[in-house]
């Protein structure tokens, strides 16, 4: 087993010797805990049967572990300042494949033919934050081959993606991740865990993707619509809000007759409601436009 990459004074030493600039735009903070990524990997369930795509390699630290671990791991890294580093910093191990990409128009689908024959491969990544949701949400909507998805983001992200109704972070983030996946929360992990520092905790979170939707629905593109109009203005009522969406072709009284006809008061919030809930107006909104 080579040197472990994630100790203070090697990760040190490496950003020293090449002169490394941390970027901010590319979220950029290195884990220094080799027993976190011990952990990380673990909450993946990786095996040597396992083709692991990784999503912001940075210096190699998670991505020496994984390799460990995996028969073959996919580096996908934006930064072209830290191929070479990588490069160097895993020169030792032959399963590792590093891609000098944008992660967000990567084809992983092809990454998934070539490298795994097609099978479902486990996504493991100490995630940049601000890019967080639109990884995870390309994932999920566009049905890639994932078995799992492992990932470091920010605490109260997490905690988004495995709230439930009434709950202050509940929200279309929710409803979209338990909609494909069960989700749950690995770890808290402080600043100090980082170099640099980031200013919030994190937290791992295993989303296990799930072979069939949750709950079932007539119209999944109105689903999510209907989702994201119910938290576009928490604020509002459900009705108002599907009111002001426009597009519905209803006035508030054929609304409010909906609403009751699924037995909830005309005065209901989008954040009320659970997966099975949003599946039932969605049908039911389906079934109203078909008549008409």
């Amino acid at each position: 087993m080579a040197e472990r990459i994630s100790t203070p004074s090697k990760t040190k030493e490496i950003i020293e010797a090449n002169r490394f600039a941390f970027k901010k735009n590319f979220g950029q903070n290195f884990l220094i805990d080799s027993n976190i990524l011990d952990n990380i990997a673990a909450c993946a369930g990786v095996t040597k049967e396992d083709c692991v795509l990784e999503i912001g390699p940075g210096i190699g630290s998670l991505t020496q572990v994984l390799a460990e671990n995996a028969r073959q791991v996919v580096a996908v890294e934006i930064d072209n300042t830290l191929i070479p580093i990588l490069k160097q910093t895993l020169e030792d191990y032959d399963n590792i494949e590093i891609l000098n990409q944008d992660i967000l128009k990567t084809d992983i689908d092809a990454i998934i033919r070539e490298k795994n024959g097609g099978r479902p491969i486990k996504v493991v990544a100490n995630l940049p934050y601000y890019i967080t949701t639109p990884i995870i949400m390309d994932l999920l909507e566009n049905e890639r081959h994932v078995d799992s998805i492992t990932v470091m983001v920010q605490k109260e992200v997490a905690e988004r993606m495995q709230a439930r109704p009434k709950e202050k972070e509940y929200g279309a983030l929710s409803i979209a991740v338990q909609y494909y996946c069960d989700a749950k929360l690995d770890m808290i992990v402080q600043p100090a865990c980082f170099m640099p520092r980031p200013k919030v905790a994190s937290a791992v979170i295993t989303l296990k993707v799930l072979p069939e939707r949750k709950v079932k629905t007539a119209d999944e593109k109105l689903f999510f619509h209907l989702v994201k109009c119910a938290f576009g203005q928490r604020r509002k009522t459900l009705m108002n809000c599907l009111f002001h969406l426009g597009n519905l072709g209803f006035s508030k009284e054929e609304l409010a007759e909906l609403l009751e006809e699924l037995g909830w008061d005309t005065r209901v919030r989008g954040e009320a409601l659970g997966l099975e809930e949003f599946a039932a107006l969605t049908d039911k909104i389906a079934q109203k436009k078909a008549s008409i």
